[in-house]
């Protein structure tokens, strides 16, 4: 007999970040010292009859809900039908984001890969198992962190010296935004360290013009940086924006983290409206979604770079040939790294996690490889919800 869903568990939590807090603009976090903030994060499992159980760690509170609108249906379902279960949330979830899609799609690889005693990277089909890593930092501040060109560059001196082969610039946002300092400290980290290392800048969708982003771009052009993505207030999902910068510019851009699904992924690519392709297992249907981006893209010649570091998107990493760096993220030097501390293993994607080349390695147990520390999930619980 095939194993069945017997239950679905979804555990709301919540953990501490020192000396953060939030930009002007309300939204994105930044150094801040003697400030605490507390992040919230979803912790899923999937229990089965055959008594293993998917686990995933993420998600977001849009999510959660759209979890709520779609665990019943899987309950006594074979877990093992995981393209049958994609398309069939995709299609409930169709007036929605697919954003309640990934976190579920990510434990159903988890049990699959513990049902075969494999790691998931080998039911995808394994590439490698190693890859090198890039820092990617907080957003700017004006309290004594990432608050200056310099800064900039001194960090990323740290990081070149720790083995990082990238380093990409989340510069200032909101009220702090300005095109000029942000097009400077391009140019000061790229004198620094740009002859060593691979360098990128995302904005985050910032700067508020067009000609803003233009001006960051043209910085980027003298600097040789590897990509450009999210330039400017559009929210990155403008084709025909994007595709107009990337005529005015020599720096390739890199889109698609805020377009949702194959379909206006594969759109944005045809509408020549990036050269790297974004993807997330989290964000874009899970595992499977964004291994068919990464065939998508492969099919068009380019490249996808993953979003976010985790377990799920080493093993999408360790399973893609055309793609180049895993995102170690957020990192400052004077904060951690906001990761949960929900592993029980020596899983980590802080800063130091990469080694003397500036590689991270896939996780090599069944499912994700990871152990997850539950009694400290448990502690740290706001809410549950329970599907059965």
């Amino acid at each position: 007999m095939p194993p069945e869903i017997t239950r679905i568990e979804s555990v709301e939590f919540g953990y501490e970040l020192p000396d953060v807090g939030y930009a002007p603009n309300g939204f994105s976090i930044v150094y801040e010292p003697g400030t605490t903030t507390e992040r919230k994060l979803f912790a899923l499992r999937v229990e089965t009859d055959a008594g293993i159980t998917g686990e995933y760690i993420g998600g977001n509170s849009p999510a959660a809900a759209q979890l709520n609108m779609v665990a019943d249906y899987l309950v006594g379902k074979n877990p093992l039908d995981r393209e049958q279960h994609w398309s069939a949330l995709k299609r409930a979830l169709r007036k929605y984001d697919w954003m309640g899609m990934g976190p579920i799609d990510i434990a159903l690889w988890d049990f699959a890969g513990k049902y075969r005693d494999a790691p998931v990277h080998e039911l995808l089909g394994t590439y490698r198992r190693s890859f090198p890593s890039y820092a990617s930092t907080y957003q700017g501040d004006r309290n004594g962190g990432l608050d200056s060109p310099e800064a900039y560059a001194d960090f990323a001196e740290d990081c070149l010296e720790m083995g990082y082969q990238g380093f990409k610039i989340h510069d200032w946002g909101g009220d702090w935004t300005d095109a000029e300092e942000s097009a400077e400290t391009v140019r000061e980290v790229g004198r620094r360290v740009g002859d060593e290392m691979d360098l990128m800048i995302d904005p985050a969708c910032n700067p508020v013009t067009f000609a803003d982003a233009l001006k960051i771009g043209k910085a980027c052009d003298e600097m040789d940086y590897l990509w450009y993505e999210d330039p400017y207030r559009d929210g990155g999902i403008s084709q025909h924006g994007h595709r107009k910068l990337r005529e005015q510019l020599e720096t390739p851009l890199l889109q698609t983290e805020h377009v949702r699904g194959l379909e206006p992924h594969t759109d944005f690519i045809a509408a020549d409206a990036t050269d790297f392709v974004r993807a997330d297992p989290e964000y874009d249907g899970g595992i499977t979604g964004a291994m068919k981006i990464a065939r998508v893209a492969e099919g068009f010649g380019l490249d996808v770079e993953y979003h976010a570091p985790g377990p799920a998107q080493r093993h999408c990493l360790a399973a893609t040939r055309n793609s180049n760096y895993y995102e170690v993220a957020l990192v400052h030097p004077d904060c951690p790294n906001t990761q949960p501390p929900v592993y029980a293993d020596d899983y980590s994607d802080m800063l130091d996690t990469v080694d003397e080349n500036g590689h991270v390695q896939v996780p090599e147990g069944p499912g994700l490889g990871v152990e997850y520390d539950w009694g400290e999930i448990y502690e740290r619980e706001i809410g549950r919800r329970t599907y059965e």
